[in-house]
C-alpha cells in the first residue's frame, strides 16, 4: 500500500531548515506495529540533493525505569524471554529494567503502570533523568528514562505481585541485585539490555548506591 504525497506544501513537505522533501511512503505493515517505506530527497551538507530510501518501524514512544534502595545497595530488575534475541543467536531471558510503552498516557503513568504490573511496586514519583532514542537508523521509538526508590517493604505492600500480564504473553521474573553484581553482570556481558546498561552507569555516574 502506497501513501500518496498528494502535493502538500512546501512547508508541510519540508523541515525547517529545508532539508527534507517526502516524496513518497509506502505502508509495509500494519499488524504488531507500523513499518513504512520512504523515498526522500535530502539535502547533504555541501548544498545538493540526494534522494534516499528508508525503512521505519514505529512502535510508539516508550519510559524505562531503574528502582534502587540505597540503604541495602540494591536495584529491581525483570528477567524476561525476548523474540528477537533468540533469533539473533541469545535464547536465554534477558535482565531488563522496568519498561513500556507509552500508549497515550504521559511517561510518568505510564511508568507507574509498569512498575505495578512487572515488579509488583507502587512508584509514587519517578524521577525523569534523560531522554534517549534507542536505535535511530530504523527504529522511531524515544524512551524516557527514570529512577525511583524503593524499600524492600514497597513489594508486598503493592497491588499485585509483579510479573506481567499473563494475557498480552508476559511471563516476568522479578530479580533483585545488588549494585555491585549488577555493575559486574554489564562487564561480564550477562546484562545486554541497552536501556538497563544505561540506567545502571547513570546510578554509578550519580552516585545513587554505593558500589
Amino acid at each position: 500500500m502506497t501513501i500518496p504525497s498528494a502535493a502538500p506544501s512546501p512547508a508541510a513537505n519540508t523541515a525547517p531548515d529545508e532539508q527534507i522533501r517526502i516524496r513518497e511512503v509506502t505502508l509495509l505493515s500494519d499488524d504488531w506495529y507500523v513499518l513504512k517505506k520512504t523515498i526522500f530527497d535530502y539535502r547533504r551538507r555541501d548544498g545538493s540533493w540526494q534522494t534516499l530510501s528508508r525503512e521505519t518501524y514505529d512502535r510508539g514512544n516508550g519510559a524505562a525505569l531503574l528502582l534502587y534502595d540505597p540503604i541495602r545497595g540494591t536495584v529491581l530488575l525483570t528477567r524476561q524471554f525476548r523474540f528477537p534475541a533468540y533469533v539473533n543467536g541469545h535464547a536465554e531471558p534477558l535482565l531488563e529494567a522496568c519498561a513500556g510503552l507509552l500508549d497515550d498516557r504521559s511517561p510518568e503513568e505510564a511508568i507507574r503502570a509498569e512498575a505495578a504490573e512487572e515488579l509488583g511496586v507502587c512508584v509514587q514519583a519517578p524521577r525523569r533523568v534523560f531522554d534517549a532514542f534507542m536505535s535511530p537508523g530504523s527504529v522511531t521509538e524515544r524512551l524516557a528514562f527514570f529512577v525511583a526508590e524503593y524499600r524492600a517493604a514497597d513489594r508486598s505492600g503493592a497491588e499485585g505481585a509483579g510479573g506481567g500480564i499473563a494475557e498480552e504473553g508476559e511471563d516476568i521474573e522479578v530479580v533483585e541485585l545488588t549494585f555491585a553484581d549488577a555493575l559486574a553482570m554489564v562487564g561480564s556481558g550477562a546484562i545486554l539490555d541497552g536501556k538497563t546498561i544505561m540506567l545502571l552507569q547513570y546510578a554509578a555516574l550519580h552516585g545513587l548506591l554505593p558500589r
